[in-house]
């Protein structure tokens, strides 16, 4: 919205938003983190686009009138570690991301016990660090970008769509919960977990579930080191946060469904065993706090679906199933939407093979060695 209204001013737009508070959206109960730690170059470029973009959120966001916006952006750095079997696959993404102008260390195990010494090294093959990467508080990003949209022009709607008005080749207009019409030119599917939903109401598959995960805040037993937001091929991640820790361990075979239920004892189960092997001062954590929030899970690939639907309803729009890495490429993915629509294709970074084409095709467009 923010980047229609800001790129082509005087354009009509609206967001239609069941929850204004977002208590259940994924942005608030994200971690926040951002990287350029990726294997396919359209994920590089827009996270190289939404880093400097959040980086310099303040000076792009603000609304006349008004305090800047703080993000708390943290240069922490993202550190990826391997065993020694996957030692190749991490020095070719390396040298893909190198080639994108990125800043990352290829370390041994010994350079990774150097820089952090808290850290069991043996059986590891490499690490990948970048310490340009950070993370950002997602709440706060969040509002500033719809406070700055409301800024220019945009109209926010409470409402909950429950059915669209369809023709052969576009859509018409959205039927909303208190019986309200919305006609439009053009309709952006943003929905994120509940994406999948929506595209159903045009009649379009879009392979896209809702997948519960698990953030926690943990403290260690003795005193270490701070961390970089570490991770691993068994979606251990977590990074410093104020004197202790905040992450998880990813269970990617859950339930798929809304649920925000918690099992209190999944930290002592899958997360404590894999954070004290990796850092034994964590063999004595304490775990104090534990939240559920929801993936935008996509189950063909784990790579966003964004453009338009071109085979069906062609003024249907899809920005969804980010599988966890939505808030680090919105800046991007906001940006693509917005050249689409306004000038009919991609102007900045070419994101054709994110397209729903590729779940016609049922050909996964993947990522190696990145979760």
């Amino acid at each position: 919205a923010h980047f229609i209204a800001s790129t082509a001013p005087g354009t009509a737009v609206a967001v239609v938003e069941p929850d204004p508070t977002y208590e259940f959206a994924s942005t608030p109960r994200a971690s926040g983190g951002c990287r350029i730690q990726f294997s396919l170059p359209e994920n590089v470029e827009m996270s190289t686009f939404g880093i400097d973009f959040i980086r310099n959120f303040a000076a792009r966001m603000t609304v006349p009138g008004r305090d800047p916006p703080d993000v708390g952006w943290t240069e922490g750095g993202y550190l990826f570690i391997v065993p020694p079997a996957a030692t190749t696959m991490l020095e070719r993404n390396v040298a893909l991301q190198r080639s994108k102008g990125c800043e990352v260390d290829l370390l041994a195990p010994r350079e990774l016990e150097d820089r952090f010494p808290s850290m069991r090294v043996d059986d590891l093959g490499a690490g990948a660090h970048s310490p340009r990467d950070g993370w950002c508080d997602p709440h706060a990003l969040l509002w500033g970008f719809r406070k700055k949209a409301a800024s220019e022009g945009v109209a926010f709607v409470q409402g909950r769509v429950v059915s669209m008005d369809c023709g052969s080749t576009a859509v018409r207009g959205l039927a909303l919960d208190d019986g309200r019409k919305v006609i439009a030119k053009d309709f952006v599917n943003a929905a994120g977990a509940w994406s999948g939903e929506v595209a159903a109401m045009a009649g379009m598959a879009l392979p896209v579930s809702p997948m519960k995960r698990y953030e926690h805040y943990f403290t260690p037993g003795s005193p270490m080191e701070r961390l970089p937001y570490v991770k691993d091929l068994d979606r251990m991640a977590f990074r410093s946060e104020g004197k202790g820790f905040s992450g998880g361990v990813v269970d990617g075979s859950a339930k798929r469904g809304v649920d925000f239920e918690i099992d209190h004892g999944y930290f002592e189960r899958v997360v404590w065993p894999a954070v004290a092997h990796r850092f034994p001062p964590l063999e004595a954590a304490k775990c104090h706090r534990t939240w559920a929030g929801l993936y935008e899970e996509c189950e063909l690939d784990a790579n966003p679906i964004i453009g338009r639907w071109n085979t069906g309803r062609a003024n249907l729009y899809t920005v969804a199933g980010f599988s966890g890495h939505g808030m680090m490429h919105a800046p991007a993915a906001g940006r693509a939407i917005a050249e689409l629509i306004v000038t009919g294709s991609f102007q900045t970074i070419d994101l054709r093979r994110f397209g729903y084409e590729r779940v016609e095709a049922g050909e996964p467009y993947r990522e190696v060695g990145i979760v």
